[in-house]
């Protein structure tokens, strides 16, 4: 033992001297040392958490040149992917303003119309959330904070439908303009005895979470991120409020289909249309995507959180892994994105870029729609 002890610390002794008589050495090996562990600690994060990249990780902001992987599938345009600042500062459910990367992908032109949901429901014979008759509990969950419950008697197929006022109503109550509507339904819009003649190229509406996932399973496709959502919103441009810069109408031009006058009771009808238009009625973005504000609401796969809390993971981030919806205490609530129709500065800004709204997924509304986006394999 104690020639063993003698022979260690002769051994350390001599390491000793080495490094006091080269100091070069010492440091060579302290610095090798430091960056094997560094490396060695980026490849285990790659590894193990391929979507927590840093903020220097991502680089500059911007498209990347990735060319689409081949011809469009049918009524899509290629998202080229790229780094992009993501939120608003418009909004406080739309903070922090973070950088996000996320892949290329396809995504539908327009939103999904009533004519491409109705070869959807005739293939497959689907019947809608809104055309079932929910039971109590559903229908109080997805009523308007406010609006009074309905009578058990009346729980009978239908949804909530945009009906103007005659005046001036207090704007921190939904009921004074969305009225629960039997028979009200993507066939039948505003209720019994209407119906979509003359509206197949509008976007369809009265669709809730479930009724677009099975859509969009049926089509081989899956409903955009948040943040894929954005990203192709913005049509490749920097932090602007709208999806076509930072002027509401360029040249006196309006851009999207959104409300003019006073909400809920005046709509000077600016931009011609009083409900949904036909999609594609406005300029498309810099992407080639048409109504990525106003028109109607999108649903987007992501949970929602009254503000960005994966902002630790900015690589193709898929949202809350839970929901927290203040306005829907109990829901789990998913995101939408876009605005509609209805949406104006008096009550709703949220047809400009970063705006977002958490809906009920059980829910569905003479004002909410979808589109599709298809992965680049």
């Amino acid at each position: 033992m104690e020639l063993s002890e003698k022979m260690a610390g002769g051994a350390l002794g001599k390491a000793c001297k080495v490094w006091a008589k080269r100091p070069w050495y010492t440091v060579t090996v302290i610095v090798l040392s430091l960056a094997i562990l560094v490396l060695g600690s980026l490849i285990a994060r790659r590894h193990l958490f391929p979507n927590y990249w840093t903020v220097e990780d991502l680089g500059t902001t911007g498209s990347h040149s990735q060319e689409a992987p081949g011809p469009p599938p049918e009524g899509m345009v290629w998202i080229p992917g790229g780094v992009f600042w993501m939120g608003s500062e418009d909004f406080p459910d739309a903070q922090p303003i973070h950088k996000v990367y996320v892949d290329g992908f396809w995504m539908d032109k327009t939103e999904v119309t009533n004519e491409q949901f109705a070869k959807f429901v005739k293939a497959t014979g689907y019947v809608t959330v809104a055309e079932k008759a929910p039971d109590y509990e559903t229908i109080v969950k997805q009523q308007p904070p406010g609006m009074p419950p309905p009578r058990k008697e009346d729980l009978v197929p239908g949804s909530l439908v945009f009906t103007a006022p005659p005046g001036k109503v207090p704007l921190n109550d939904a009921s004074n303009w969305f009225k629960w509507t039997a028979g009200a339904c993507w066939q039948h819009p505003e209720g019994p005895g209407t119906d979509i003649k003359g509206r197949l190229k509008h976007p369809v509406v009265h669709v809730a979470y479930d009724d677009a996932l099975a859509y969009a399973k049926w089509a081989g496709k899956r409903l955009p991120t948040e943040a894929e959502w954005e990203f192709a919103a913005r049509g490749g441009l920097d932090r602007k409020k709208f999806t076509w810069g930072n002027e509401y109408k360029p040249g006196g031009k309006i851009m999207a289909n959104t409300w003019q006058g006073e909400f809920p009771h005046k709509n000077t009808l600016e931009d011609g249309f009083a409900g949904t238009a036909p999609v594609g009625s406005f300029p498309a973005n810099g992407f080639g995507l048409y109504d990525m504000s106003g028109n109607v609401w999108e649903w987007c796969a992501d949970r929602y959180q009254p503000r960005y809390r994966d902002i630790f993971a900015p690589r193709n981030p898929q949202g809350p892994a839970e929901s927290f919806d203040p306005a829907h205490p109990g829901t789990a609530s998913r995101v939408r994105r876009g605005g509609s129709y209805l949406c104006w500065d008096n009550l709703c800004k949220r047809y400009m870029v970063g705006g977002r709204f958490g809906g009920d997924p059980d829910s569905s509304a003479s004002h909410v729609g979808f589109r599709c986006v298809k992965d680049a394999r």
